[in-house]
């Protein structure tokens, strides 16, 4: 309704204007009685833009008219719809790559091998040397079980069981258990001599990113020394709107840009999509995993990420061709000839680049997609120049017919401006 009365007005200043032009240029000459209008709303219209407008809404253009106005045309299809999500995330570590050094035993470090944080570790490279009281008691008691084991080996007794194997069996599984390895253990017993200090080697190789340890310290059973993570693959943690979270699920693709890697675009999928709604952002995380072998990607940076899901196939209209008013959604059809008619449609989903239709088009058809708004503007203006050129007409008529009837009321004359001759 709004949108309507503003037409009417913009129709009622244009009818002034050209009521006072012809007022200007007809001077003194003698204004006839109002008559009605003898020409459709069509050539009413004419003149405006360049365009012929129908008694439908429709337009028409010459192939001039087109060139000049620039509109540019797209076809009804039946597409596959692609989810197009953008959204952003920081690097951070794959958690199945993270492994911490902790012992199980107490000492002292006597020697740190690594001893910074950020420092690349190799799978079995050395990483401190503990004196423990308790691992040099156990080798002790290897040593003592060996020992027994060969002194029973030479005074055996046929048919009674040794107990040797047994003893020095329980203290290697001892030592085991406190993560010595077996060279470790072959080794002690080749010498005869307990180690004073115990190596611990790292269980998986990258980069060291947390050290809490430095030498001389006093270490206890279970405390974290080393945190190792293995960097050739990360993940990228994204918050999710609530209208896209429908549309992204487990191996969507997803683009990547790196702000501090211009220029270096990355590829990786949606590995999990978290099951809850933070209340607060009205967001959902989900992490992508990208591969990470040359090491670009640091954890902490912030990435920019474009998630692409492909869903179903429906007949779509490129979004640029639906102009959307508020109250309806119309696209312009060409019909041929340079007839473009508007249409009134029902969309569905929208996707990054296309528009599902739902009623009002047929597959094959040419739509406008750019000047909808001067068609449309047109139609419109035609709309109400018919509607006032209407009320204008039924005016006269009405007042020819009516105004005779009414009693004690004679119609005056038209007044003509007499025309003065001037004085010698």
């Amino acid at each position: 309704m709004r949108r309507r009365n503003v037409w009417f007005a913009l129709a009622g200043v244009l009818l002034a204007g050209i009521v006072w032009a012809t007022l200007a240029s007809r001077g003194s000459k003698s204004i006839p009685p109002a008559t009605p209008a003898k020409s459709s709303s069509a050539s009413a219209m004419s003149g405006m833009s360049g365009m012929d407008m129908a008694d439908n809404g429709s337009a028409k253009l010459t192939a001039s008219q087109i060139r000049q106005f620039g509109v540019t045309f797209g076809t009804v299809d039946v597409r596959r719809l692609v989810t197009t999500a953008r959204t952003t995330g920081i690097v951070a570590v794959d958690e199945t790559r993270l492994v911490q050094v902790t012992p199980k035993f107490g000492g002292f470090v006597e020697r740190l091998h690594v001893n910074a944080t950020g420092q690349p570790v190799r799978r079995g490279q050395a990483l401190l040397d503990v004196f423990s009281p308790d691992l040099l008691a156990a080798q002790h008691e290897l040593l003592l079980a060996s020992q027994l084991q060969r002194e029973l080996g030479r005074g055996a007794v046929p048919g009674v069981p040794g107990t040797g194997n047994d003893l020095v069996a329980a203290a290697r599984r001892r030592l085991r258990l406190w993560d010595v390895t077996e060279a470790q253990i072959d080794e002690v017993i080749r010498t005869g001599q307990p180690r004073r200090t115990l190596t611990l080697y790292a269980p998986a190789g990258s980069v060291v990113i947390g050290k809490q340890v430095v030498e001389g310290q006093s270490i206890m059973s279970g405390q974290p020394l080393y945190t190792i993570a293995d960097l050739s693959a990360v993940w990228i943690d994204i918050q999710l709107r609530e209208a896209d979270a429908a549309a992204v699920r487990t191996g969507t693709a997803a683009d990547i840009q790196i702000t501090g890697l211009v220029g270096h675009p990355l590829r990786g999928r949606v590995t999990y999509v978290y099951p809850t709604l933070d209340s607060t952002s009205r967001a959902i995380r989900a992490r992508v995993e990208v591969s990470n072998t040359g090491g670009l990607l640091k954890p902490g940076m912030y990435a920019t990420v474009q998630l692409i899901t492909p869903t179903r196939t429906a007949l779509t209209v490129p979004n640029s061709a639906v102009l959307r008013t508020g109250e309806r959604n119309v696209v312009f059809v060409d019909m041929g000839g340079g007839s473009l008619m508007p249409h009134d449609i029902e969309l569905g989903a929208v996707t990054s680049d296309y528009t599902e239709v739902l009623a009002g088009l047929e597959p094959g058809q040419r739509v406008v997609t750019s000047a909808q708004f001067l068609l449309d503007s047109e139609s419109n203006l035609a709309e109400v120049m018919r509607s006032m050129i209407g009320q204008m007409n039924s005016g006269v008529v009405s007042r020819k017919q009516n105004m005779p009837d009414m009693p004690g009321m004679a119609m005056p004359a038209p007044v003509v401006a007499k025309k003065t001759t001037p004085k010698p």
